[in-house]
């Protein structure tokens, strides 16, 4: 029992500035629309379509450098600290040429914007003009990934946490700058949001250089990091692992802007009720979102070692902590949700049926915190494939189908409105749960030479 409890002093150590440095990243969103709003109406909308654009397109990059902490921590752990600035360098050339694939589906997202049903035409021109001022931040965010990544692989991950709260307390005065046109800059109103945060994601990324070039800790990796040119077998052994974590957060991120499609039909307090629950949801996501990332840190690191064992109580343990988390949040989600509503807004109406839909997503806590956390251990043991069959299951196949139908028709009960997707994220999740947690068990059952071989790719 004592090694649970060390190792779940590890684990917080290593999640606490993640789920920190989270907050921050999420607040960055939240401050661009509320400033936005600030200004008119017609920005705040526009800031909100180019946001659904550019997060699938940004957070599918993303993805796909995940794919480097397992790696790192892998080669931390078995003292093979020599190959981790090649892997490191490899990983800013995946994400420059990513970058480039995610700008230019981003500079011809107008086309989609254009062809929503009917779209006020200002409304349209500045969610693509938001875009494209925004998608000169994309190498910026993914060469950040890439640096953090290297930080948390070597188990550090109180700088992100820091340059993640002064990337957002620089966002607040420079939005402000571009949005009403102060110090000489022209009044760009939403677009100044995206000027923004493309200049705040470049500020972040040679703070962290900066942090890397300094750090005692990394100075064996730092006198090795010579800019080499790409190397293709490198870099396709990570988009081999990163590209099952980009799809499936792909996957999920759609899953909820499909939703968000479906309910929009059924009127305004449905809309608005669904989004209160939903915004508070991805709120208390970031809990366990974080604390799976410290595990597959702890995982890769274990395996390093050579140790299966300690990687199992390093996996246990997390989703010890997890479920124990997810009870905690539940508990404050079903005694508060009411009070909760009503911090968004004051129709009673609206207050009723976000109280009604957070008392399901209080359902569901348990049984997210599994699933992401246990894609957390996966990547750990460099399982990502199965990650992506999960979660295209799991929500595609499961999910989405049977909250339609629970919704929208008559099929299997009379049309239950927005609650009828949230019992089926439910459905989803709890799927991908099990899913996951099958999977682990029998990665674990495996002879050790066989999961250090597979860790060792």
């Amino acid at each position: 029992m004592q090694k649970y409890f060390s190792e779940a002093r590890q684990l917080l150590a290593l999640a606490i500035p993640v789920i920190i440095a989270q907050v921050a990243q999420t607040a960055m969103g939240f401050v661009d629309t509320v400033m936005a709003g600030g200004y008119s109406a017609t920005d705040m909308a526009a800031v909100a379509i180019g946001t659904s654009i550019w997060l699938p397109a940004i957070l599918f990059g993303h993805g796909l450098l995940l794919a480097l902490t397992p790696v790192i921590a892998q080669l931390n752990g078995s003292g093979r600290r020599d190959r981790i600035a090649h892997q490191v360098r490899q990983g800013f050339w995946l994400a420059g040429f990513v970058s480039v694939l995610v700008m230019v589906v981003l500079w011809n997202a107008g086309h989609i914007i254009h062809a929503m049903h009917n779209i006020d035409p200002e409304l349209a021109d500045k969610a693509v003009r938001y875009l494209r001022a925004l998608l000169f931040g994309a190498p910026g965010y993914l060469c950040f990934q890439v640096a953090r990544n290297q930080c948390d692989g070597l188990a550090k991950t109180k700088p992100a946490m820091f340059i993640g709260f002064c990337g957002l307390m620089v966002n607040i005065p420079v939005n402000y700058i571009f949005i009403y046109g102060h110090f000489g800059m022209p009044e760009l109103g939403g677009v100044g949001c995206g000027v923004a945060t493309a200049s705040v994601y470049w500020v972040m990324l040679f703070c962290m250089l900066s942090y890397i070039k300094r750090a005692r800790s990394m100075r064996d990796i730092r006198n090795d990091m010579r800019f080499g040119k790409p190397e293709l077998a490198t870099m396709l052994r990570l988009v081999q692992l990163g590209l099952p974590i980009a799809l499936a957060l792909f996957f999920e991120v759609t899953l909820f802007a499909v939703v968000a499609l479906l309910v929009s039909p059924l009127g305004i307090v449905d809309v608005a009720g669904h989004q209160i629950a939903l915004n508070f949801s991805s709120l208390m996501f970031v809990l366990p979102l974080s604390l799976g990332a410290a595990v597959t840190i702890r995982v890769g690191y274990r395996l390093g070692q050579g140790s299966t064992l300690e990687a199992q109580t390093s996996a246990r343990t997390g989703l010890g902590v997890g479920v124990c988390m997810a009870i905690i949040t539940a508990i404050f989600t079903v005694s508060l949700r009411e009070h909760i509503a009503l911090l968004y807004n004051d129709n009673p109406e609206v207050v009723t049926l976000a109280a009604q839909l957070m008392l399901l997503a209080a359902i569901y806590q348990i049984s997210d915190s599994v699933q992401v956390i246990g894609s957390g251990i996966l990547r750990g043991y460099k399982d990502t494939s199965s990650i992506f069959f999960i979660t295209f299951i799991a929500y595609w196949v499961l999910g989405l189908p049977s909250g339609y139908m629970l919704a929208l028709t008559d099929w299997i009960v009379a049309p239950m409105g927005p609650a009828g997707f949230w019992l089926g994220f439910i459905i989803g999740l709890t799927s991908a749960a099990i899913m996951m947690m099958v999977r682990m068990r029998f990665l674990q059952r495996q002879p050790s030479s066989v999961i250090l071989q597979r860790a060792a790719r």
